[in-house]
């Protein structure tokens, strides 16, 4: 989600310097958010008003069941915040917004909608699903006429690894057929939200306007269309977010509503990324505000989202989108640096209008207890209470990765890492629904990081769609994408999808010069996401492991009615592996299906083991 550390430091230099917006043409400018609806559970609603001395005006609205039960206004003398409270009998209607101050008069028609009450409507996510994340800016150019906007800075480069390509949603759209036949259920945006920054804005983390899509993208008609689209080919949208921060063009820092909106607002510091402040019995609250009050680079400036205004009006954002998209999920960005009161009001206000949703957080710690802290029913030694469903699990993305990757002596295992995390998981309240990753657009493409050995890029595939949890998929991982550095390049990280820009030679959703390895790692992920689709005992079935013997590993998910034995051998050697051990889960059963070949294995006292292979065996 970085930008590049050095072009930011001079935007920071920038930010500083800004003085207080100039006068607008009108009284009002902005409304936000721009309409809503009838039928919520919580039923106050703040709107946000800017414009030109708007704290001047006296404000009225006469609408049956709609009352304005208190006006806030904050150091700028051109905002005013409205609470209104949106009995349950409001008619969906439109009702004025009268703003009066010695003779003037100002109306704004405000539309009120009716919630949508269809529980499909922002149904959520669970383990029967897989995600495919794209990068909108890489993935494809569906529509040329947006790739450079007037009044846009960032203009299209694709010479640029950070800058933009022209990647959309129209591209991504005439792409569903596509990823429905692959076999994903799923679609995670990286963030397309207004960025309006003068480079390396392609990425979507340095928001400029937290209620219009991108127009490089897009507009907000067509993410609402495309989200429709994806809906009717079976396909789930999650909308990334971000509370944590803002880009420093957001025109909030040409008119900062109050000093208190921003962290260390005009006095620069980052975030110590000291995760451990967070749940530290003995850590000192000078810590933990550096840690959670910090910027993360001098271009995003760090919201205090202890002011209530300004969580108000997060929060509202994310139910906003929800309910115009009709979303199946949300991914925050860098949970656990916003703050941690406001997260889990955040997170309870969503579920309370949507209890079937689900939120999965983006913690990047290591230690599976850090994750614990975060999710739903933890039970947390300083009382804190969240309400987030999910979290991305990054214990086991560093666990499985040191097991595709680490020579170990000859008494170890390379499989023990991945083994003993695992194991840890009585420390989550639900450790199934957790959302598991071989790469991402933040981290290294899996081929790369096991050096371009397909059989260890087979074997991290069959883990991550076989394993308890949510899996989630890079885009371009199916046909082996790959970069040249394995050192953090997030540009090279987030290339183009072959096929996505029509001068690509390589086509990827035809198959056009596609390599013959290419081509055979496609029809393999094809087959093993189809195949998942229809696994009950997959999506939720029980899990039990079995300590890793040198480079040999096996796993069993199973039901009532289905037994699946997951196995590797990392080795360069074939191996006969015995299955009285595993008498728990085989039983008296004597042969088995592997879903990989389609061949019928006996498997009574043994199984051959091929070097550097991986098997999936639907038990009989």
């Amino acid at each position: 989600m970085f930008l590049r550390i050095a072009r930011a430091s001079v935007l920071f230099l920038f930010v500083l310097g800004l003085t207080v917006r100039p006068a607008a043409a009108g009284p009002i400018d902005r409304v936000e958010p721009p309409f809503w609806w009838q039928g919520f559970e919580h039923q106050e609603l703040q709107i946000m008003i800017h414009g030109h001395g708007a704290a001047g005006f006296d404000v009225s609205i006469d609408y049956p069941g709609v009352t304005l039960n208190r006006v806030e206004q904050v150091e700028s003398e051109n905002y005013l915040f409205l609470y209104l409270d949106i009995d349950a009998a409001a008619e969906p209607g439109t009702f004025d917004i009268v703003l009066e101050d010695d003779g003037a008069r100002v109306v704004h028609a405000y539309e009120l909608r009716q919630k949508n009450t269809d529980p499909a409507h922002a149904a959520g996510f669970s383990g029967a699903d897989t995600i495919y994340l794209i990068t909108p800016d890489r993935f494809s150019n569906g529509d040329a006429s947006n790739d450079t906007i007037g009044g846009l800075g960032d203009p299209l480069n694709r010479s640029d690894d950070y800058g933009r390509h022209g990647g959309d949603l129209a591209g991504i759209r005439n792409s569903l057929d596509y990823i429905a036949d692959m076999g994903y259920t799923a679609v995670w945006l990286n963030p397309i939200l207004e960025n309006a920054m003068p480079e390396a804005s392609y990425h979507g983390y340095a928001t400029t306007d937290y209620y219009r899509v991108d127009p490089r993208f897009g507009s907000n008609a067509d993410y609402r269309e495309f989200v429709a689209s994806a809906k009717a080919k079976g396909l789930g949208t999650i909308m990334d977010m971000i509370t944590n921060h803002c880009g420093s063009e957001h025109w909030w820092m040409r008119d900062v509503p109050n000093p208190d909106w921003f962290n260390f607002y005009k006095d620069y510091h980052q975030t110590s990324s000291a995760k451990a402040t967070i749940f530290d019995p003995y850590g000192s609250e000078y810590d933990r505000k550096i840690y959670f009050d910090g910027w993360y680079v001098p271009a995003m400036p760090d919201l205090n989202q202890r002011n209530p205004l300004l969580a108000d009006y997060l929060v509202q954002n994310a139910i906003w989108w929800v309910e115009y998209l009709g979303l199946t999920g949300i991914r925050l960005d860098t949970y656990g640096f916003s703050d941690k009161d406001f997260l889990s009001e955040w997170t309870r206000r969503i579920m309370q209008e949507y209890p079937n949703f689900t939120i999965t957080g983006e913690e990047t710690g290591k230690n599976p207890a850090l994750l614990a802290y975060w999710q739903r029913g933890k039970k947390n030694h300083d009382g804190y209470v969240s309400w987030l469903p999910s979290l991305l699990d990054f214990p086991m993305f560093h666990g499985v990765n040191e097991a595709l990757t680490k020579e170990v002596p000859w008494w170890d295992s390379p499989w023990t890492r991945a083994y003993e995390t695992l194991a840890t998981d009585f420390v989550y309240p639900d450790p199934m629904n957790l959302v598991i990753f071989p790469d991402n657009h933040d981290r290294s493409r899996i081929f790369t990081k096991v050096g371009e050995n397909y059989d260890l890029y087979r074997m991290a595939i069959v883990y991550y769609l076989t394993m308890r949890g949510i899996p989630q998929i890079y885009y371009g991982t199916e046909v082996l994408m790959s970069h040249t550095r394995d050192d953090g390049n997030h540009g090279e990280i987030r290339a183009e999808f072959p096929g996505g820009w029509s001068d690509h030679e390589k086509n990827a959703f035809t198959g056009r010069g596609l390599s013959d390895q290419e081509r055979q790692a496609q029809e393999f992920m094809r087959t093993l996401l189809n195949w998942r689709k229809g696994k009950s005992v997959i999506h939720s079935g029980r899990l039990m492991q079995f300590t890793p013997i040198k480079y040999v590993y096996a796993y069993f998910r199973y039901n009532d009615d289905e037994t699946v034995m997951v196995v590797f051998n990392r080795g360069e050697e074939a191996v006969p592996l015995e299955t009285a051990r595993f008498a728990e889960r085989l039983g008296d059963s004597t042969h088995a299906t592997d879903v990989l070949t389609g061949r019928r294995i006996n498997i009574e006292s043994a199984i051959d083991l091929e070097p550097m292979s991986v098997m999936i065996l639907e038990v009989d």
